[in-house]
């Protein structure tokens, strides 16, 4: 199980750098995408925490 793990890992990070060698632009913009998500999870998450304490 742990072997198939790290290679697991290894695959995904061979893609990861593939995109982003072959498709810089492309890449930026699915970095950029994913920040917004993390950034509005966060947001949603600190408004829930306020209308909780409320």
């Amino acid at each position: 199980m742990a072997q198939a793990r790290k290679i697991a890992m290894y695959v995904l990070i061979v893609f990861v750098l593939y995109t982003i060698v072959t498709s810089p632009d492309r890449a930026g913009d699915l970095v950029k995408i994913g920040f917004e998500g993390v950034s509005s999870a966060a947001k949603g998450v600190g408004e829930f925490m306020t209308q909780l304490v409320s």
